[in-house]
């Protein structure tokens, strides 16, 4: 039995290189580096991305709720599920990359009502926000802007649904949208 020969090659261009495709679902997170490209799909979840422009650092997350309610344990894991949890990740994350929020753009996507025909209970830019889409929304600018996050980016309620894609070595968002009336803006 012999060895198999070992033959070195120059390290692939990050253009033409395959990026690594990570997929998010409801309630997950992914922080980190490098080439990779993030998606999510998102009907009244909202993800938020985050990118720091001088590390090219960052990631997506894709929660459900806007939080939990006080019923939970002290003692329990942070559940991505909630928004004010995946941010707490968030943070802990960035912490250990030895950078602070502040240092971050955001960008903000999703809350969508999923069905046309169900009665609208306010919209992120009203008050009076009743269903979790709403909610969703507003949480999250919320979270953003307590934390002091640059956002820079949002497409957020209307009807429909979602597919973001979020490229962590650039920063670059991508958005396919089906669906009307949805709320955007570009900082």
């Amino acid at each position: 039995m012999h060895a198999a020969q070992r033959t070195s090659s120059p390290a692939p261009d990050l253009q033409e290189a395959e990026p690594l495709e990570i997929f998010l679902q409801p309630g997950e997170l992914y922080f980190g580096e490098g080439h990779t490209r993030v998606r999510t799909l998102l009907g009244s979840c909202v993800a938020i991305a985050v990118w720091h422009p001088g590390l090219k650092i960052g990631g997506l997350c894709h929660y459900m709720l806007p939080g939990r309610g006080a019923h939970h344990g002290a003692h329990s894991a942070l559940d991505g599920r909630y928004a004010n949890e995946a941010m707490l990740l968030f943070l802990r994350d960035m912490r250990a990359a030895g950078t602070r929020p502040q240092e971050y753009e955001a960008k903000l996507f999703g809350g969508g009502r999923m069905f046309a025909n169900a009665p609208e209970h306010g919209s992120p830019a009203r008050a009076g926000c009743l269903d979790v889409s709403c909610k969703n929304v507003l949480r999250g600018r919320e979270l953003v802007r307590q934390h002091g996050l640059r956002l820079k980016a949002e497409h957020l309620g209307g009807e429909g649904h979602r597919n973001v894609l979020f490229e962590i070595w650039s920063g670059d968002a991508y958005l396919k949208f089906w669906g009307q009336n949805a709320e955007q803006s570009v900082g």
